[in-house]
């Protein structure tokens, strides 16, 4: 499974690429906010140059003609980049009419396994299911995933599940039992997939074992 980094903050995504732990990034206008980006263009191209994989950069519009102008604008920036379109009606209308031009696309706010499957006929290269948003109405989030993935296998679908709005490293363990092909993280969940308690204790029982050793 790939794992995008869930952010706009350049060197939280610099550590991950040092680390060999990105495969790509998620942006959204909220994280763009977040780290106060004004120039939003050149922050993609900064992004992409950061690391290896694709970078999804969202439109803003919500109509068919403003989705297509805002998406071509945003893949002439860099070839890394993956347009990210809400699953609405004119945004499958641009998703198909994209994947006719061959241009990588995110279908992004995912809810159903019926949206996943209409988002990979309109010819998406990624799904994104909110995993974390499901569960916080009292929904299986996970339940999704698997359920989308089973639809997918049934049809020889190539679309990507992207897992998305993962809220701890457990969510990112039941992806990958569930067969998704990317998650996309935030910075802390992949720090806290670095760690074990047993792992420290057996380090500093290692590290005390050689000190004592070396002062015989």
């Amino acid at each position: 499974m790939k794992f995008f980094l869930d952010t706009a903050k350049l060197s939280e995504i610099k550590e991950a690429a040092d680390l060999g732990l990105v495969d790509g990034v998620t942006t959204n206008p909220s994280l763009m906010a977040k780290e106060h980006i004004e120039d939003y263009p050149a922050h993609y191209v900064a992004i992409c140059r950061a690391q290896p994989g694709d970078v999804s950069a969202e439109v803003i519009a919500t109509d068919y003609d403003g989705i297509m102008r805002e998406a071509l604008q945003l893949a002439r920036l860099h070839p890394q980049i993956v347009v990210k379109v809400p699953m609405i009606k004119d945004g499958l209308k641009a998703i198909r009419a994209l994947s006719d031009e061959g241009i990588k696309t995110n279908c992004t706010l995912i809810f159903s396994a019926a949206q996943a499957m209409l988002a990979a006929k309109a010819g998406a290269t990624y799904v994104s299911p909110f995993i974390g948003r499901l569960d916080d109405h009292a929904h299986d989030g996970m339940a999704l995933i698997r359920q989308i993935r089973t639809i997918f296998d049934n049809y020889l679908i190539e679309t990507q599940i992207l897992a998305a709005s993962i809220r701890h490293t457990l969510h990112v363990t039941q992806c990958m039992e569930a067969g998704a092909d990317v998650a996309t993280l935030p910075y802390s969940v992949v720090m806290g997939l670095l760690k074990h308690p047993l792992t420290d204790v057996g380090l500093a029982k290692f590290l005390a074992d050689h000190t004592a050793a070396t002062k015989k």
